[in-house]
């Protein structure tokens, strides 16, 4: 059974248990509050919360100084490199722009009831200033360790661009990042692989805690943000495609669907690349040596579905904690989101470590994330499909710029193909 399928499975039976604990009252006994509910289910899903905290750092460090020290490759030098990195940050920023523009407007979240243990107070807000000072660190390992996202990201930006110019001595640091990186994806698959136990745990513990008021809350944030997935992926990137390239949306539309199925089930940017490539080459008409920069860089660094969900989810945790957001918390926000987006592993529910950062950055509690993952695992699915067709998107364009898309191949509807 996959994970998908395990996770899907838990969520429900939790869902059910919890409701069967509140809609019979056995959620007021004081054993069930005290060892299963308060107890034993508390435990089990804050271990799994402070797991994915544990990876918040060390994931966005390391992935982006990998990111960065890919930039210099002489292959990613020049126009295409700049082009490319340029497009991708301009879709995550219209994506959450969008996002919290629309959560805000609907009010995603609000009154919702938080249960006594996930209480929380509002720490005082900073200012913009003092937010732009400290996005350069003092003591980077103090950043490190008070989760400073904003100062964790241009340090590794930093120390990966002089890594790429330190010659040989910085060829050995990149290769001991590349190897840790794999172990931290490693890492993150493992901790994943509790996901459904920690869902079952959670959603057992809000649905007897809060009742079928749960579900509408629920129901709220998931279809918020299932919708503006959809809007982005069928509306803002057929036209940016045609604005910039003057390509035709239904065309591009209609030839993503493998690579879509594929990435829907795998929840997995970097596990689509092999499809997400061979889509723009043999399919579109994107020469190869532009695609193979492109599709794995986008990977990596373009993850417009999550941002959509960062804003969304940081609007609803607000919302649900009596929190109002300023202008201030909205752009550190749409800069932090943005800025992550480049540090966000293209692994399943690595966004939903990336929120963390986010909720630290603009000082809302990491514990909201509880409220929303049992159903996140649904989400990632769909805003992973909404992200390789934005690596494929900014592919079309940057390689029309550059004269390397064989429009020919790209209109005809048959080519690359596979027959049976």
């Amino acid at each position: 059974m996959t994970l998908t399928k395990k996770i899907i499975i838990f969520m429900i039976a939790g869902a059910i248990l919890g409701l069967i604990l509140n809609l019979s009252d056995l959620n007021q006994d004081p054993f069930v509050d005290t060892y299963l509910t308060g107890g034993l289910f508390h435990i089990i899903g804050q271990l799994f919360i402070k797991a994915l905290k544990m990876m918040v750092v060390p994931l966005v460090f390391v992935s982006l100084f990998c990111g960065t020290t890919a930039l210099r490759e002489p292959a990613m030098l020049g126009s295409l490199g700049g082009r490319t990195l340029g497009l991708y940050l301009l879709t995550t920023a219209i994506a959450l722009v969008v996002a919290l523009t629309f959560a805000l407007l609907i009010g995603v979240g609000s009154g919702a009831e938080i249960p006594t243990s996930l209480e929380y107070t509002a720490k005082a807000d900073k200012s913009l200033i003092d937010v732009i000072l400290n996005i350069i660190p003092s003591n980077p390992v103090m950043a490190m360790a008070e989760g400073n996202m904003l100062a964790v990201i241009v340090f590794a930006i930093l120390l990966g661009f002089s890594a790429s110019q330190a010659g040989e001595p910085g060829q050995k640091v990149i290769a001991f990042f590349k190897a840790l990186n794999e172990v931290i994806m490693k890492l993150v698959m493992l901790i994943m692989q509790l996901a459904p136990y920690a869902v079952f745990a959670i959603l057992t513990k809000v649905f007897a805690q809060l009742g079928i008021d749960a579900i509408n809350t629920l129901a709220g944030y998931f279809f918020t943000v299932l919708g503006l997935l959809v809007f982005h992926a069928l509306v803002i990137y057929p036209l940016i495609l045609k604005a910039f390239a003057g390509l035709s949306p239904s065309v591009f539309l209609r030839k993503m669907e493998a690579a879509w199925s594929f990435a829907f089930g795998t929840s997995s940017s970097n596990a689509t690349i092999p499809v997400t490539l061979r889509t723009v080459t043999e399919r579109l008409g994107v020469n190869k040596a532009v695609g193979s920069f492109t599709i794995p860089f986008g990977a990596t660094i373009n993850m417009d579905g999550t941002a959509i969900m960062q804003g969304v989810a940081t609007v609803f945790i607000a919302h649900a904690y009596g929190v109002d957001l300023t202008t201030t918390q909205l752009l550190t926000v749409v800069l932090m989101a943005t800025m992550a987006s480049i540090g966000s592993a293209g692994v399943p529910s690595a966004g939903l470590v990336m929120l963390q950062g986010v909720l630290l950055q603009v000082g809302l509690p990491v514990e909201g994330i509880a409220l929303i993952l049992g159903i996140d695992r649904l989400l990632d699915m769909t805003r992973t499909a909404v992200n390789i067709t934005g690596d494929a998107a900014v592919t079309c364009i940057v390689a029309k710029s550059q004269n390397q898309l064989d429009e020919t191949v790209f209109n005809d509807p048959n080519a690359g193909e596979i027959k049976d």
